[in-house]
């Protein structure tokens, strides 16, 4: 009896640990190429490419900024270059750069959205680029 109480709170304790461990999942929405479009038309959201300078020269989403993820410096610029008030639309590649990108300005307490697929996806589509 008394072990079979053991076994229950140790299943309890272990279920509740991974219920708190999934909430801390993505906290930034993934948006197509067409929801991406209707948001970034909103003069409040701040649009942000995340690649490097070097595949940004070659091309990117009209209005965008360019702070590189991959520099150490990502943070420090963000902090320098965006408003926490109003939200951010990030894009990189493929969308994993993007991604991880999103995590750290969530965790700075910014409201993030993410274009799913990326910069890629955003082309395929025939949307306004620009060099």
């Amino acid at each position: 009896m008394i072990k079979t109480l053991y076994f229950m709170f140790f299943v309890c304790a272990f279920l509740l640990g991974m219920m708190a461990c999934s909430k801390g999942k993505d906290n930034f929405r993934n948006l197509s190429a067409d929801e991406f479009e209707r948001l970034i038309q909103d003069d409040r959201v701040q649009c942000v490419d995340v690649r490097t300078v070097a595949e940004y020269s070659k091309g990117h989403i009209p209005g965008s900024l360019n702070i590189n993820v991959l520099d150490e410096q990502f943070p420090a610029a963000v902090e320098e270059l965006l408003d926490p008030s109003r939200p951010v639309a990030v894009y990189c590649k493929s969308g994993r750069r993007s991604r991880n990108a999103a995590s750290i300005l969530v965790k700075k307490g910014y409201k993030v959205y993410n274009l799913d697929k990326g910069y890629d996806n955003w082309k395929e589509f025939g949307k306004d680029t620009e060099l």
